[in-house]
């Protein structure tokens, strides 16, 4: 069975650094959103094409509160979440 470990170990460390990535992503995108960044750069479309399908949800819920978009925090946070208790699952299925 010890493929079947290695296949939920190494799933679970994609997952994890998938993730981590995905964060780093949102962090981006919302640092980016301070300043008035030119909308045909390559690097913002990206941003706002890989974070867009995950904020628009939230912002939908949450909308605006005192001129503030917390979207981004939001998701973070349910990414995080996701990262602890994901991965530590994945990893207990491998033994």
């Amino acid at each position: 069975m010890f493929v079947v470990e290695n296949f939920f170990s190494a799933l679970a460390s994609v997952v994890y650094y998938v993730l981590e990535l995905y964060i780093y992503v949102v962090i981006a995108r919302a640092l980016i959103s301070w300043v008035n960044p030119d909308p045909w750069n390559p690097i913002v479309q990206f941003l706002t094409r890989v974070t867009e399908p995950a904020l628009v949800p939230i912002r939908r819920l949450v909308g605006f509160r005192l001129g503030i978009d917390l979207s981004p925090l939001i998701l973070i946070l349910i990414l995080s979440f996701l990262q602890k208790f994901i991965v530590p699952s994945l990893m207990h299925l491998a033994g």
